[in-house]
């Protein structure tokens, strides 16, 4: 029996409590749209009617932008640049690009090429490169072991400037792992240089926050990876919950999201560079940072390091505030996220492991 299904706005879901109050709260602002393959959710609070409506409009034209612009497998800056990578000469970068490159390449580079932006045909390969229908069955393992014997790395980009080479045509970018992050990022910048103090962007249950939800801290709720959550039903399948700081990017990887079934046996997106199949060992990693593109990434790169390695690649990283839940259900936690995070369930598996 062969299964596809995606999720797109799965893994972290933000209650937005209302609180008793002698007096009527601000009203709050919000719209949704679909970009980056997920519901992305703009709420401005304590915001005048006029401006909110004018800085939501801002965003999501700026996030519509961010979504072409950066999209591998369609006509614009990126899949331009997919061209001329591929043609493995020098050539001037499209400054819309150029800078999401960039902190790739050094981000490839702390996660020691977990988080590998370059392995967009490996993506391709398995079908997950389309964001609606996936491929049916696992690519043929010739076909792998060719992809991973060429070895296309990030670091085979160089950049001058804004003149770019490259010298590995294996080299397709998908900054799948990073995009999302980066734009969460740059909303959130755009909000605060136009004053506004108090905002949340959510894509798909990846998002940053300022300020608060009025008289409290934004709050949300991380989903249990090991329970099939129905769409109605979403709050029984909370693992977690945290308040989120001002300034702070919350984001998880999880196997739940996007995948096909295929001989009774499934198969996500998030790919092991050193394998070239699913990384196996990890269910969903939740980290917090300052940076939205950071946290993304690093989500990544930690959920295919695993329960063994995942230390030493947070740190690598700069992550502090991490939790990882392994095949078997134990949590593992760094002693900062621990101090943060409330567990639904105080019979769980609980590793605090501190960073070397």
């Amino acid at each position: 029996m062969i299964r596809c299904k995606a999720l797109f706005s799965s893994f972290i879901f933000v209650f937005l409590l209302a609180a008793c109050q002698q007096q009527p709260e601000p009203e709050a602002h919000k719209t949704t749209m679909m970009v980056f393959g997920t519901l992305v959710t703009i709420t401005l609070w304590d915001v005048e009617e006029e401006k909110a409506n004018a800085a939501i409009d801002a965003v999501a034209e700026d996030l519509s932008f961010m979504h072409e612009a950066w999209h591998p497998w369609r006509p614009g800056p990126m899949g331009r640049t997919n061209q001329l990578l591929g043609m493995t000469g020098e050539f001037t970068g499209n400054i819309s690009v150029l800078p999401l490159i960039e902190k790739s390449r050094e981000l490839s580079r702390k996660s020691h090429g977990l988080f590998n932006p370059a392995m967009g045909k490996l993506i391709a390969l398995w079908g997950f490169h389309q964001e609606d229908l996936f491929a049916n069955f696992p690519p043929r393992q010739e076909e792998i072991d060719e992809l991973l014997a060429q070895n296309p790395q990030v670091s085979d980009i160089k950049i001058d400037d804004v003149r770019i080479s490259n010298d590995n045509p294996a080299v397709r970018l998908d900054l799948g792992a990073i995009a999302k992050g980066e734009a969460v990022e740059r909303s959130i910048d755009y909000l605060q240089s136009i004053g506004i103090e108090h905002a949340m962007v959510n894509a798909g249950g990846d998002l940053k926050a300022i300020g608060r939800h009025g008289d409290r801290p934004w709050h949300i709720g991380v989903r249990d990876p090991l329970t099939q959550c129905q769409e109605k039903n979403q709050a029984e399948c909370i693992i977690a919950r945290l308040d989120v700081r001002h300034n702070e990017a919350v984001f998880t990887s999880g196997d739940y999201e996007r995948y096909f079934e295929y001989g009774g046996k499934r198969y996500h997106h998030i790919l092991d560079p050193r394998t070239g199949y699913p990384a196996d060992q990890t269910t969903s990693v939740t980290v917090i940072h300052h940076d939205g593109a950071t946290a993304d990434a690093a989500a990544t790169a930690l959920f295919i390091a695993g329960p063994g390695q995942w230390p030493q690649i947070a740190r690598d990283m700069g992550i502090e505030q991490v939790m990882l839940i392994d095949k078997q259900g134990r949590v593992y936690m760094t002693p900062s996220m621990a101090e943060r995070i409330e567990l639904q369930d105080d019979g769980l598996d609980t590793v605090i492991q501190a960073l070397p």
